[in-house]
């Protein structure tokens, strides 16, 4: 069993695809879900965590939330707009866990026109996913992961299905504090289109490292994103974080995201700027049972965004 799922794991990051958000749909799975994710940058595959929010960005890591953990998140993002998930993990033996979850965003009701702008009445647009992970203890250090979802698109009278997959590798070594992760997230595609034409989604190809500085509270991340992708300069791939691991309970940390620093760029006269976009904060405290997390950032010219964790393990 652990060879079959072993080799599934490895096989997905052979593949090779070619996309643009602009060309994309569903793109409401490239937000963070995890605030410790969102304030090292928003993008963090490596981290080893008891938190269950972590199964969003690579579904090996629930191998590492405690059994019977409940979690909630919301999200603020653009005016009108609702975004939220939930999540419960079980244990399932001793190298074994399993777990569910789900997430939406809401954009609100907005006025519906036609093409000289004539308006006609108002409509509604939702997404929506649901998946399901199984993670596997593949040796003392390695787990591997898959989460299978399912999701959904309403925009007025128009709607659109797909289904994915997430395939994630994690190492973590308790003794030299390296931590290693490989995912590739949203492998699938659209079952039914909005009209005749398929569109793809957001497919993306992540490895990141993490490494605490051995006796010291500061720990270090560095992820690569959207490495199928390589239309891009290797600065816009990169992902930073760090954190200030002040107590075993309370941490502190910080990041910055290349790509999002650039796709948020305003120009305004002669001056370009993104408006400190890319940059991200956040804090958290793990509790016995409870746990909570918070973390500021922006993902919309619009608005800057405040993302809220909260996880009890029944």
């Amino acid at each position: 069993m652990r060879r079959t799922v072993l080799l599934c794991l490895l096989s997905v990051f052979t593949l090779w695809a070619k996309a643009q958000d602009s060309e994309t749909a569903f793109n409401f799975l490239r937000l963070p879900v995890s605030a410790h994710v969102a304030a090292l940058g928003g993008d963090n595959v490596s981290i080893d965590e008891d938190d269950a929010s972590l199964v969003f960005h690579n579904p090996a890591l629930i191998n590492n939330v405690t059994d019977r953990t409940m979690n909630l998140n919301m999200m603020t993002y653009m005016q009108g707009t609702l975004t939220g998930s939930a999540s419960y993990t079980r244990a399932l033996g001793e190298r074994s866990t399993w777990g569910i979850q789900g997430r939406f965003i809401s954009f609100g009701e907005m006025k519906q026109t036609t093409y000289d702008h004539q308006e006609t009445g108002t409509f509604r647009a939702n997404d929506f996913a649901l998946g399901g992970t199984f993670a596997y203890g593949l040796s003392e250090h390695l787990s591997g992961g898959i989460t299978a979802k399912w999701a959904a698109s309403y925009i007025g009278n128009y709607n659109s299905m797909a289904v994915a997959v997430d395939l994630g590798l994690h190492y973590f070594d308790e003794a030299s504090q390296w931590g290693i992760g490989a995912v590739a997230r949203n492998l699938g595609g659209q079952i039914k289109a909005y009209e005749d034409d398929f569109e793809r989604i957001p497919l993306d190809l992540q490895l990141g490292v993490t490494k605490r500085l051995i006796g010291s509270p500061l720990r270090f991340s560095a992820t690569l994103v959207r490495l199928n992708d390589w239309e891009y300069g290797i600065g816009k791939h990169v992902v930073l974080g760090a954190d200030l691991l002040l107590t075993d309970q309370f941490y502190v940390a910080a990041g910055y995201n290349g790509m999002r620093a650039s796709e948020m760029k305003i120009n305004a006269g002669e001056d370009t700027s993104s408006h400190g976009a890319g940059l991200s904060l956040g804090a958290g405290m793990s509790l016995e049972r409870l746990k909570l997390h918070v973390a500021y950032g922006k993902y919309h010219v619009s608005s800057t965004s405040l993302i809220i964790n909260f996880s009890y393990t029944l």
